[in-house]
């Protein structure tokens, strides 16, 4: 039976696009037929692309643990045409400014520091400080300073950082600009944009319509190849129509949860994790087809919760990367569901709550490229409801595109064999995802 649905065009080729190998072998062995050589080599063939796609990302990905990712957090209180400034540094940025016997640097060191590299200008002309730089109370893990500038007037005020790009030019800076009213924008500052606006005006979006909400949504999702890769994904992995219904509607409730709470300013988890997460998604996914193809989902589980806890022992040796504890549990997340789906004869309820807590970290990356704007503080439910809509439409559209054609080669009778697809996209999947993966744990630039 087997043999006839792969080799043979099927008169409902929208069918056979969901229904996975796994359903044949399943209905073979409850006739108790025993797996046929075919069968095992695909089960091989499947278990081997993996390991491939493992072993060249390992390769590929060697560099990037000569990097580490680097950030600091900032508020830039605007006063008339006074400006205080809040400086908070991790104490692992801090070590970066070591004293000559190994030690942290001391408060008076790292306060020169940022003070030589801090600066408000005014027509272009940088502004006196006002008293010295004041290291006040911290977090457990932080180091906080103050400063104040004082421009002569307060119009063409510009806020200005070079902190900690000339130890690590990967470093980002988020920056929160206050103004006297209240009025507040978020913006990053990077190697390659130093200078912001020191008025928190709303920018471009306060005058958008709806629609160019919709449309932000959906140049999201055309332009962004992790999110695309996603997605089809999860087009492979449902067997059938209902299957592709639980994991959109999963994807839908987790990214429009986050959406919601990160732009709103409620949660804003780190956004190199997010970054380097949603990679480990996309390989996840791509896993679960090879484990299910395989038939060895305890191999492909451990092997990608080996890799893991081969990067948390590189930042316990002190190569940085993701925090430990968050490599640990990501691996027995991922270890634990892909074992399970793989010995499940129907796994489409428990996908549709694995997606959705996919779904909850892709909504953090879509509000990422939101925050890069100044954000209509009177508009945001506007804003979160039309790019929910935009990504929606973008993600419908990719489905419907992959789906058809698809549907398209097999009328024509254009169609590869099923398990060699599957085999082919899996890997590309799992071996990008681990790419993206690694990379950004490292700070290193990709995509």
């Amino acid at each position: 039976m087997i043999r006839r649905s792969v080799l043979r065009p099927s008169r409902r080729p929208l069918h056979d696009l969901f229904r996975m190998t796994r359903s044949g072998v399943g209905k073979s062995l409850r006739h108790g037929e025993e797996p046929s050589s075919e069968r095992v080599s695909n089960h091989a063939r499947s278990l081997g692309a993996y390991l491939l796609a493992l072993f060249l990302i390992l390769f590929a990905a060697a560099p990037a643990f000569a990097h580490t990712k680097s950030e600091t957090h900032s508020v830039w209180r605007v006063v008339g045409s006074t400006v205080h400034v809040t400086f908070s540094v991790p104490d692992i940025e801090a070590r970066r400014l070591p004293n000559p016997d190994g030690s942290p640097p001391s408060d008076s060191r790292l306060g020169g520091y940022l003070a030589a590299r801090l600066s408000v200008l005014n027509d272009k002309t940088p502004c006196p400080r006002v008293g010295p730089v004041q290291a006040t109370t911290a977090a457990p893990g932080f180091r906080r300073f103050e400063l104040t500038f004082r421009c002569p007037t307060a119009k063409d005020m510009k806020l200005h950082s070079d902190a900690f790009f000339d130890l690590v030019p990967s470093h980002v800076t988020f920056a929160q600009v206050v103004t006297s009213n209240g009025d507040f924008v978020e913006q990053l500052i990077s190697k390659d944009v130093r200078t912001l606006d020191a008025s928190a005006t709303e920018g471009r979006l306060q005058n958008a319509s709806f629609f160019d909400f919709v449309k932000m949504g959906m140049m999201h999702i055309f332009t962004g190849i992790d999110h695309i890769s996603f997605i089809l994904g999860f087009i492979i992995i449902a067997r059938n129509l209902r299957d592709l219904l639980f994991v959109v509607t999963g994807f839908t409730i987790g990214h429009s949860l986050t959406l919601a709470l990160a732009v709103t300013g409620i949660i804003r988890p780190h956004a190199e994790y997010i970054d380097a997460l949603i990679g480990l998604t996309i390989a996840v996914v791509g896993a679960e087809n090879i484990a299910v193809a395989s038939g060895r989902p305890a191999v492909v589980g451990l092997s990608l919760v080996g890799l893991l806890c081969l990067m948390a022992l590189a930042n316990l040796l002190g190569f940085g990367g993701l925090p430990v504890l968050l490599l640990v549990g990501a691996g027995i997340f991922a270890s634990n569901y892909l074992m399970l789906s793989g010995h499940l004869k129907d796994a489409a309820r428990i996908r549709l709550v694995v997606t959705l807590i996919f779904g909850l970290i892709h909504g953090f990356g879509f509000a990422a490229n939101l925050l890069d704007e100044r954000l209509p503080k009177s508009r945001l439910a506007e804003l979160i409801f039309g790019f929910n809509i935009g990504v929606e439409i973008g993600q419908m559209a990719v489905v419907l595109v992959v789906v058809g054609s698809v549907a398209l080669l097999a009328r024509m009778r254009l169609s590869l064999p099923r398990p060699l697809v599957i085999d082919v996209v899996s890997s590309g999947l799992v071996a990008f995802g681990l790419l993206l993966f690694t990379a950004r744990s490292y700070g290193v630039p990709i995509i």
